[in-house]
């Protein structure tokens, strides 16, 4: 079995990687592993938002055959960043930032789309979850086509604290629903803006919908009435970059 570059494995490699500041997109855990060493692996992963999934040690062996000790860490492809970051600098370079929250989206194909989307669009950065959801893997930095080498993405572990943030420094919170919405193109996007899309099977969690300042929907005439979310987000992320090319604003 060829080892892949992208994994480390082993407790103390594992710990080495975290304390060094390595970029980890998640830690497996052996379901039934326990000790002093692992505990102190978990405080740092819990500190760094690293998430740690129990798995059982044959989806382990699976990727490696070495002396993994129960323990396999992906590296991300990317650096992740975080929100509390990005919001301040962008205001200090004068931006008018637009920001795409994706809440719930899995599909390595779908986020890969939209992140391209978002690129080319000048979108400042995606948001996503650190649990339920996609990650940056190789498979998602190729099927971005590349964008997600030049996309600042921020993994944050509660989405709902991050929309809140978001809120507090002044973006308008923007969800797309067929309830109770107006039409996609009658809102203001002018200002800084918020994208939140949503899985396709779920669409926006409810707790997160309740937060959005304004919801909006794309029509749908035919029978299946489902947009897949990385169509929806490019129809979304260009009414935005139309309405600010109207109002005369550059596109960063």
């Amino acid at each position: 079995m060829t080892e892949n570059k992208n994994f480390i494995y082993g407790l103390h490699a594992v710990i080495e990687a975290l304390e060094a500041g390595k970029d980890i997109d998640k830690i497996l855990v052996k379901r039934e592993l326990n000790g002093e060493l692992l505990g102190t692996m978990l405080d740092l992963a819990r500190q760094l938002q690293v998430p740690v999934q129990r798995v059982p040690v044959e989806r382990i062996d699976r990727i490696t055959r070495k002396n993994h000790q129960g323990v396999l860490a992906t590296l991300a492809a990317v650096t992740y960043y975080r929100l509390e970051q990005v919001i301040p600098q962008l205001y200090d370079e004068g931006i008018n930032p637009l920001v795409v929250v994706l809440d719930g989206v899995t599909d390595v194909r779908n986020f890969g789309a939209i992140a391209r989307t978002c690129e080319c669009a000048g979108v400042n950065t995606i948001v996503i979850p650190d649990h339920n959801s996609v990650s940056v893997n190789a498979d998602a930095v190729k099927t971005s086509a590349g964008a997600l080498n030049h996309l600042p993405v921020c993994r944050e572990h509660n989405l709902v604290k991050a929309i809140r943030l978001l809120r507090d420094s002044g973006f308008k919170i923007v969800g797309t629903s067929d309830k109770n919405a107006t039409l996609y193109t009658q809102a203001d996007y002018t200002g800084p803006v918020a994208l939140v899309l949503g899985s396709e099977d779920q669409g926006i969690s409810p707790e997160i919908m309740k937060l959005c300042d304004t919801r909006v929907k794309i029509p749908e005439f035919g029978q299946i009435n489902s947009l897949n979310v990385s169509v929806a987000g490019a129809i979304m992320i260009y009414e935005v970059v139309r309405q600010r090319l109207n109002d005369n604003q550059t596109v960063e």
